[in-house]
């Protein structure tokens, strides 16, 4: 039986928020998911809710990091990923919310993605989990789950993201992201997915694709 992408999207959407359905992201302020956001870029998870819940979770304005200095700031996020980067871009986007938005979280995905280290994802994760708005935030756990399924045919986060947010029924993409991301550790890893533990192995094109053609060739080589 061949199904519609649609299809797809639906059942993929109703088996993640069934198996995911404990899996939620931290009560967090719009600021807070924020800071969290970058902090987390190229990060593991683990290692993000340390530094952050240990440095950054008492600052509850954009203006009390502000006016931290950048050695500080690098200080703080030590050792996550990219500190440097980090640093500069956190403390430029903290003295623009402070001095242009009054120390307020902007509500656009327009207006976010042009804070210094602010990109698609981020920005979506802030409307989502920030402001509980309805919107996919696409990573690489949701480009290549979305992919392997047969959802979708590209790894450009922007048509990804366009594709599922047609495709997604409302009141269903803002936690997608999240129970996709835990998917995407526990079972469709993107290095090494587990087809024979994936109760979606009958509608995905990655296991008719790949898995099954190199199990089927290796058993050739066993019997040779």
């Amino acid at each position: 039986m061949v199904l519609s992408t649609r299809e797809k999207a639906r059942i993929l959407t109703e088996f993640l928020e069934k198996r995911y359905a404990n899996v939620t992201y931290p009560r967090s302020t719009p600021f807070h998911v924020l800071i969290r956001t970058i902090i987390s870029q190229r990060n593991r998870d683990e290692l993000t809710d340390e530094i952050f819940e240990r440095n950054f979770s008492s600052f509850h304005h954009p203006s009390d990091i502000a006016g931290l200095s950048e050695k500080e700031l690098i200080h703080l996020l030590k050792p996550a990923g990219l500190y440097r980067q980090k640093a500069k871009a956190i403390l430029k986007t903290c003295k623009i919310l402070s001095e242009r938005y009054n120390d307020e979280i902007p509500r656009t995905r327009e207006e976010l993605m042009a804070l210094p280290g602010v990109g698609g994802k981020t920005a979506d994760i802030v409307l989502s989990y920030g402001f509980g708005e309805d919107v996919v935030a696409c990573d690489t756990h949701v480009i290549w789950i979305s992919n392997a399924i047969g959802i979708v045919k590209s790894t450009d986060p922007d048509i990804v993201r366009k594709n599922l947010m047609e495709l997604i029924p409302p009141g269903h993409r803002k936690m997608f992201n999240i129970r996709a991301v835990a998917f995407g550790k526990e079972i469709c890893v993107t290095s090494r997915p587990h087809c024979e533990l994936c109760d979606l192995n009958k509608i995905c094109d990655y296991f008719r694709s790949n898995f099954l053609k190199k199990h089927k060739n290796k058993e050739k080589n066993n019997i040779a």
